[in-house]
């Protein structure tokens, strides 16, 4: 379970990572162009997409990455990498993967006892 957990937050972290970038430069974009945020609108909160652009993947890759080792850990990592891109992004065609991988990766790392190695977190 924990290697699984391990792929799926390294996944989870490379597609938010896109979704951040367009996230990101969308926000950056209707602040420097006026017109862009008329046509198109703008995120209730642009700050909070910002940061979680950026937290958001991290968390999941380092969460994935920690699930072998430290699995509870990696595990609450990467349920909030899924509950930051889900609060800020929502849950639609373009974050359901990454929002999907995050979280089902954190539950299989929680889960992960001593079957897996000798040191289990419970």
């Amino acid at each position: 379970m924990r290697n699984a957990a391990l792929t799926l937050g390294i996944i989870a972290g490379v597609f938010g990572m896109i979704v951040g970038f367009f996230g990101f430069g969308y926000t950056e974009l209707a602040r420097e162009f006026a017109e862009v945020e008329e046509v198109f609108g703008m995120f209730d909160n642009p700050q909070l997409v910002r940061v979680v652009s950026i937290l958001s993947p991290m968390l999941a890759i380092a969460g994935g990455a920690m699930a072998k080792a430290r699995a509870l850990w990696g595990g609450i990592l990467l349920l909030l990498s899924a509950a930051g891109m889900f609060f800020a992004f929502g849950f639609n065609v373009f974050t359901m993967f990454p929002i999907a991988f995050a979280a089902l990766g954190g539950v299989l790392a929680i889960a992960a006892g001593k079957p897996d190695e000798p040191k289990a977190h419970f």
